[in-house]
């Protein structure tokens, strides 16, 4: 057994340790990262063969936490790992979205990256970890890549940044990024921020790719000891013409560019004189030629050159636009009159109808997960049917890239969200892609924040985003402002970047090029300021503030402190007091647990104003029972009837005895005679037995004295 061992000193006594050849030796490469007590295993296997027609990388990225890792069983009915969870998904993207670029163009083979979190201390968190496994594994093999790569989460705190904090020492952090990188290059960008500066924002990634680059020295001295790493495998994915792929580009070139030059806003008028030059060229081509399996990929290769070139040369951008120019921007608020909240946001050819509803604490989105356990009281979910791309596909759930840009949005509107004693609601926010030619994602932050204005959610700012794009030759270059869906694959860097008129609050980017320039990222970062900025007034225009108050039919809140003694007689026996409660007055009533002064918050949820006053009446009466005073009269129900009188509760959860003697004037020989249960009965409160301080009540004290009878 061949196990070779290297280590990464992270400084403050962090290191991590790699190890490989104990684990998993019929992969293709195999990898055990460690960091404390916290161990991830990352393997990587590739077909030696290609399907037939696969023209792409069928690249495929696992990340599972095992709940063994941290002595959990899973959750619910079925005591296994299902489906992965939102968190796990948002690792398996960033990792993916690091790995893909740095596998050749021409590599097709099926190839699946598996990292497993099989110890956890709970103390360091392990997302932060997975692709530098990931890497690691693949440096082992011998499957081609044109790495290593590794990513880091860096925080910044108290004007500190660390890199790979731990959960506590992220804790009211003001900077949570993740960032991947190579030796030359940072690759990968994602995170949320307390409004801070572009300045802030850059320097972190500074302070990430340094340690990058010491994960990349440590995985190329592991893969320099492994004897099966040191030759990558041959293989031919592809049959390429250097003749036929020149002549298509001297026959297209010049084609295209005059087509992008013209600037034409009309996308459809665009693609059909883009579409009418690849039928031209087709048409010229010889059936050996067209039967070139690269035949489109020139095609479109000698395309994606020309609009590139004429974006450098002239500064005009296929649509028209100057660099810097946001497209038409619209926006309606409640849109939809049946919904709590509601917005229709249009940025060029990208609309999102997003909706707001408000919910009770019944409403919470509870995680059980083998790390992350706890509620969340905001939701975002961001939907991309087929139609918004005018395409035809089946659906089968939800798919990864739901979750990614749904989770960037959320990111970007969460810190703004007023705090609790603020907002007693749960939010939902989901946010409908109806149409889509570029940064749906950004359209879903700028309508999500419209539809909680219209809700009458109290946010801190307004919040509105953009998606900028870069096109390089390694000489100029020139950034691009809310690009186009075409702009987004023709560029070397596409990045989008939410926030409110004081500070970012979260971005995302994907970089293409080696040796991004710092000089270049930062006048990005100013471009995407302005144009955000731009965006948001546009926003403010539509709606500026929240609404004095919610709307009519959203149902309200009332939250009550009460002893945690009272919550056993709020509940009454096997539920029966609040089921009770519920069903007489149409309310939701939920009981929070025990604080540190002995209370618990009761919240009552109803659209029925005078059902949540009963409830709440009712709730005040069994928390804080009145007091029954001697010479009061009350209305009470009979509870029980027994021999010697009837048990009346004259006060909720207050019961005192009618004795036999007290129903009426007469002499009474059965109680039941007068007496029905669950009769409501006007009692007086005529004193208290010396000898327990019962009350004594009386019902004949109520009623008319008979006339005494006349003697003979």
């Amino acid at each position: 057994m061949n196990i070779v061992n290297k280590k990464i000193d992270l400084g403050d006594g962090k290191v991590i340790h790699i190890e490989t050849g104990k684990l998993a030796k019929q992969a293709d490469g195999a990898v055990v990262v460690r960091l404390d007590d916290t161990m991830l295993l990352a393997t990587i296997v590739s077909s030696k063969d290609v399907r037939e027609g696969v023209d792409f990388l069928p690249l495929t990225v696992d990340y599972r936490e095992k709940f063994a890792s941290t002595g959990k069983f899973p959750g619910g009915f079925l005591k296994r790992e299902t489906r992965p969870s939102d968190d796990e998904i948002l690792t398996m993207r960033l990792v993916d979205r690091a790995l893909r670029p740095l596998f050749p163009d021409d590599y097709h083979a099926g190839t699946q990256v598996m990292v497993q979190l099989m110890s956890s201390d709970k103390k360091n968190i392990p997302d932060a970890l997975v692709c530098l496994a990931a890497s690691a594994a693949i440096a082992v093999s011998d499957i081609p890549f044109n790495g290593p790569v590794s990513e880091v989460r860096v925080s910044k705190k108290d004007g500190k940044y660390t890199i790979n904090p731990t959960f506590e020492e992220l804790e009211g952090a003001e900077l949570d990024m993740m960032i991947a990188g190579t030796l030359d290059s940072v690759v990968m960008v994602e995170g949320e921020m307390a409004e801070v500066s572009e300045a802030d924002m850059l320097e972190a990634i500074k302070e990430a790719h340094k340690a990058i680059k010491v994960h990349c020295q440590v995985q190329m001295e592991l893969a320099s000891e492994v004897p099966s790493s040191k030759v990558k495998r041959e293989y031919s994915h592809e049959n390429h013409n250097d003749e036929l792929r020149a002549k298509i580009k001297d026959m297209a070139y010049q084609k295209y560019y005059d087509i992008t030059a013209q600037g034409l806003s009309d996308r459809y008028e665009r693609n059909r004189q883009y579409s009418e030059v690849k039928d031209a060229i087709k048409a010229e081509l010889s059936e050996e030629e067209l039967g070139e399996e690269q035949v489109g990929a020139y095609i479109k290769g000698a395309m994606k050159s020309a609009i590139r070139q004429v974006v450098l040369d002239s500064s005009n951008r296929m649509d028209g636009r100057a660099m810097d120019e946001i497209r038409p921007i619209w926006s309606e608020v409640g849109y939809l009159p049946g919904c709590h909240g509601s917005a229709l946001f249009q940025r060029g050819e990208t609309q999102s109808l997003t909706t707001l509803t408000l919910g009770s604490s019944l409403d919470v989105q509870r995680k059980d997960g083998a790390l992350v356990a706890g509620e969340d009281t905001f939701l975002l979910h961001y939907n991309f049917p087929p139609f918004s791309t005018g395409e035809e596909r089946p659906i089968r759930g939800i798919i990864r890239r739901e979750v990614g840009h749904g989770n960037l949005a959320y990111r970007a509107l969460k810190s703004q969200l007023p705090d609790a004693v603020d907002n007693p609601y749960t939010i939902r926010l989901v946010s409908e892609i109806l149409e889509s030619n570029g940064s749906s994602s950004m359209a879903t932050v700028c309508a999500g924040t419209l539809a909680l204005l219209d809700g009458g959610i109290k946010m801190k700012k307004p919040v509105s985003g953009i998606a900028m794009g870069l096109i390089s030759d390694g000489k100029t270059y020139k950034v691009l402002s809310d690009i186009l869906g075409d702009e987004d694959h023709l560029g070397d860097m596409d990045f989008k970047v939410t926030g409110t008129a004081d500070g970012i609050t979260a971005c995302q980017m994907d970089i293409k090029i080696d040796g991004l320039d710092y000089s270049m990222l930062e006048d990005a970062l100013n471009q995407a300021k302005a144009g955000r900025l731009h965006i948001l007034g546009k926003i403010m225009e539509t709606m500026s503030a929240p609404r004095e108050d919610y709307k009519a039919h959203v149902p309200r809140i009332q939250k009550i402190e009460v002893p945690s003694d009272a919550i056993g007689g709020i509940i009454g026996k096997g539920g029966e007091t609040i089921q009770a409660m519920q069903a007489d007055t149409n309310t939701k009533i939920s009981i929070g647990d025990e604080d540190e002064n002995g209370n618990a918050l009761v919240e009552i949820f109803s659209e029925d104003a005078e059902g949540m006053d009963e409830a709440l009446k009712r709730i005040n009466a069994i928390a804080f029972p009145p007091v029954a005073e001697v010479g009061e009269t009350y209305s009470g129900k009979v509870k029980n009837i027994v021999a010697f009188g009837a048990f009346v509760e004259i006060l909720p959860g207050q019961d005192a005895l009618l004795h036999v003697s007290e129903i009426a004037w007469e002499r009474v020989e059965k109680p039941e005679d007068y007496l029905k249960q669950g009769q409501e009965i006007e009692v007086k409160v005529i004193g208290k037995d010396p000898r327990n301080g019962k009350l004594k009540i009386s019902r004949k004290a109520l009623l008319p004295k008979p006339e005494a009878k006349p003697q003979d």
